[in-house]
């Protein structure tokens, strides 16, 4: 999935006078809509292709808002939408209960996030595209023969098919134990095979280290992850993209 601009969410107005229902529905606008049935500031279902996403959707909600009476809208209950810009950039306009309106630019952060257990290829996984995935990272595993470790790793990377056929994958010998180092920078190939890979060579309960799935191409933000090891079991971590309390990460979506 490549990168597009759109936006998604939703914003909540709560019970509003049929007036101002039928002033909010009459408004014009690309991207925003209001429904009156859920009380809610939507996202049309045909979004525009062209023209700057950002400013046109933040005006759109301004101008939305401005048609509530002063205790309306201290009473909105609020709600988030979420916009890719043209900028490959991911921007949340936060609508707070009582109406206090906050925008905010996504920054990934690993270091608070928190990994949760990957229970395998069954599992459903907002990802990058595999034949567009750049991983980083370096993982570690004790292993009787680490010359086929390291010869089998590297038949990997060599073989995979993907749009970008670069950067590098180094296997050391790990003098802490009968094992390997595996260094991966910037490297194409599809991290669940490695994933799979890694865990079939390693001697139980010896893998630890990370890898970092990011992508050659231009992609959401919401699709980044890594990959965490611990004691030989994977975990799943996604960045944190906000600075809430509780700093959670944004819900994947799409446009």
């Amino acid at each position: 999935m490549f990168y597009d601009t759109g936006c998604y969410g939703g914003v909540v107005l709560g019970e509003l006078p049929e007036a101002v229902q039928q002033r909010l529905a009459g408004l014009p606008g690309e991207w925003l809509e209001y429904d009156a049935p859920t009380g809610m500031i939507v996202v049309r279902h045909i979004q525009p292709s062209a023209g700057p996403s950002l400013p046109t959707i933040t005006g759109e909600l301004v101008r939305m808002l401005a048609e509530l009476p002063e205790a309306a809208q201290a009473a909105i209950p609020g709600g988030e939408l979420f916009v890719h810009t043209e900028q490959s950039q991911l921007v949340r306009l936060k609508v707070e209960a009582g109406g206090a309106l906050r925008i905010e630019w996504a920054h990934p952060d690993y270091e608070k996030a928190r990994p949760q257990p990957w229970a395998g290829r069954g599992e459903r996984l907002e990802i990058v595209e595999p034949r567009v995935q750049r991983l980083n990272g370096t993982v570690s595993f004790a292993t009787p023969d680490a010359a086929r470790a390291a010869r089998e790793l590297e038949t990997l990377a060599d073989s995979y098919e993907g749009l970008y056929p670069e950067g590098d994958l180094v296997v050391t010998p790990d003098a802490s134990k009968p094992g390997v180092i595996v260094e991966v920078r910037d490297l194409n190939l599809d991290v669940l095979l490695m994933v799979e890979r890694l865990r079939q060579l390693a001697a139980p309960g010896s893998l630890t280290g990370h890898i970092e799935v990011s992508s050659f191409a231009t992609v959401y933000p919401e699709q980044h992850l890594r990959f965490v090891f611990r004691d030989g079991a994977p975990w799943v971590q996604r960045p944190v993209l906000w600075e809430d309390a509780g700093r959670r990460p944004a819900p994947a979506g799409s446009v």
